[in-house]
């Protein structure tokens, strides 16, 4: 939902970062028990000063060549009064976006959350259709809109701005589930799971919205705008986030503070620090650049700045994508709120792409694309980091013909067209980073395959484990005879890995 007036102004990108944490040195030239060896006489000397870890200097990120829709992809139509606020996954196959409209003829007035369907971010989507919308007697029963939308293990969950205020203000964040991202059920008994904290009575009324949501790690992160915030800016700009290991934030919440994250009794806590002076923005957690990639609106287009896992430095300098831009921007972020990972040159180039609002309009009628190459980094050197950014890839083998990357752990195949084919990616060399990591499984060639009632196909490595190919293709091309069992020697069968989920 749109901001009233106060927060319509420029954002300014202050952002403050934290040091290291203070540490004492052991001394050292003792026996091992901490006395004087016989015989010696040694100075007392007082500790040590207290050393503070340097905070690494940004790193400088190269912009390659502009690419993007160069008009509007998508809309609610020629009489719909705004689009913007859109949530953008990419699902390998295709594209799915969510955003804030009102089409004419909704049953109800007010904000509503359209959804529509394209092949790529700077292609045309499908016919936008409506999905969510408020709820009568509701918190959410006048607007809702700003969707996040996130799919873990298989369920949607969509997270936005409701309110019952005529005027735009009391704003909170609600959820919604889905097994298919069209058709939602609220979550919470339909209650907000994340409400103005008050802290700041004096300022902008809008309250708590513009949720975004990356799920890493196991838990999910909220990042989100609540004007009433102790740490916002006098006109209520501040971007405060919150975690927590469930999706509805009702147990085990931490929220990030001055000196880093800490338990809270709930989401409704003191808001004492702020990453981001802005009125909305979008986030992602870039695997390859071991970083949260926070995307918001300025002068210039949209920035986006950068912060390490525990928000205590920004690893890299911020980088601007031009051009005009309305309202909140819609990074093109992979189903778990992560960056992308490109097919090519994984380790060392990242496409940062967005979908905007714009128009020369009072409100923003049209949602555009536009993106950037970066490339300037090693997203691969350490085993970690490699293991994160290159699951789901094919390289060559010392041992093998062709690995195959699952979990930080390899899969060997004697045949490199079975491995290419359940590949998200081919890489033509291996990664020294992943040289040490174990082999969960060897197939070999004609290894024997086994299918079950509603269960993906399977192929025996050399050690008799079962792996998921999925569909009979890879069989095929394994020369694999698939030999159809009942579900209790299937489950018989000592788990493996799952390589049939890799691909769309």
């Amino acid at each position: 939902m749109r901001f009233v007036a106060a927060l319509l102004l420029a954002i300014s990108l202050l952002i403050t970062a934290c040091g290291g944490t203070p540490g004492i040195p052991e001394a050292d030239g003792t026996d091992g028990g901490g006395l004087p060896m016989p015989g010696e006489i040694k100075p007392v000397s007082p500790p040590p000063a207290a050393v503070t870890a340097p905070t690494p200097s940004p790193i400088g990120l190269v912009t390659g060549a502009e690419h993007g829709s160069g008009g509007v992809v998508a809309s609610g139509g020629p009489s719909a009064p705004y689009n913007y606020a859109p949530s953008v996954m990419s699902t390998g196959s295709g594209m799915d976006m969510w955003w804030c409209s009102q089409l004419p003829g909704a049953p109800r007035p007010g904000d509503q959350i359209l959804f529509a369907q394209g092949s790529s971010a700077d292609g045309l989507f499908g016919p936008a259709s409506q999905v969510f919308g408020n709820s009568p007697g509701g918190f959410d029963q006048l607007h809702t809109c700003d969707p996040s939308v996130v799919r873990v293990d298989g369920v949607y969950y969509l997270y936005y701005t409701g309110t019952s205020n005529a005027q735009g203000a009391d704003n909170a964040i609600g959820l919604a589930l889905s097994t298919d991202g069209t058709h939602w059920t609220r979550a919470n008994g339909g209650a907000p799971i994340v409400q103005a904290a008050g802290d700041n009575t004096g300022g902008n009324p809008y309250g708590a919205g513009q949720p975004s949501v990356v799920y890493l790690n196991g838990w999910f992160y909220l990042l989100f705008t609540d004007t009433t915030g102790k740490a916002a800016d006098p006109g209520g700009a501040g971007q405060f986030v919150l975690r927590s290991t469930t999706p509805g934030f009702t147990s085990n919440v931490q929220s990030l503070g001055p000196t880093g994250f800490g338990a809270v009794s709930g989401t409704k806590t003191p808001r004492l620090r702020s990453v981001l002076a802005a009125n909305t923005a979008d986030w992602m957690w870039v695997d390859s650049l071991g970083a949260f990639a926070i995307a918001a609106d300025t002068a210039q287009g949209t920035t986006v700045t950068f912060w390490n896992a525990d928000f205590t430095y920004q690893p890299y300098q911020p980088v601007t994508l031009p051009g005009p831009a309305q309202d909140g921007p819609g990074l093109v972020r992979a189903p778990d709120g992560h960056a992308p990972v490109p097919s090519t040159d994984p380790c060392g180039s990242l496409a940062l792409d967005l979908v905007r609002a714009t128009s020369n309009h009072q409100a923003p009628t049209g949602l555009t694309d536009f993106g950037v190459t970066l490339t300037g980094f090693n997203g691969c050197q350490s085993t970690q980091q490699a293991t994160n950014v290159l699951n789901g890839f094919a390289m060559p083998s010392p041992d093998r013909t062709m690995d195959l990357l699952v979990d930080g752990k390899f899969v060997d195949f004697e045949r490199a067209t079975v491995a290419q084919a359940l590949a998200i990616g081919t890489l033509d060399a291996p990664v020294p980073a992943l040289a040490g990591l174990p082999v969960e499984a060897t197939i070999n060639a004609n290894a024997t395959g086994v299918s079950t009632s509603g269960q993906p196909i399977g192929l025996l490595s050399s050690n008799g484990h079962l792996c998921l190919v999925g569909s009979s293709d890879a069989a095929q091309l394994n020369s694999s005879t698939v030999q159809p069992v009942n579900p209790t020697a299937w489950a018989a069968y000592p788990g493996g890995c799952d390589l049939s989920t890799l691909r769309p």
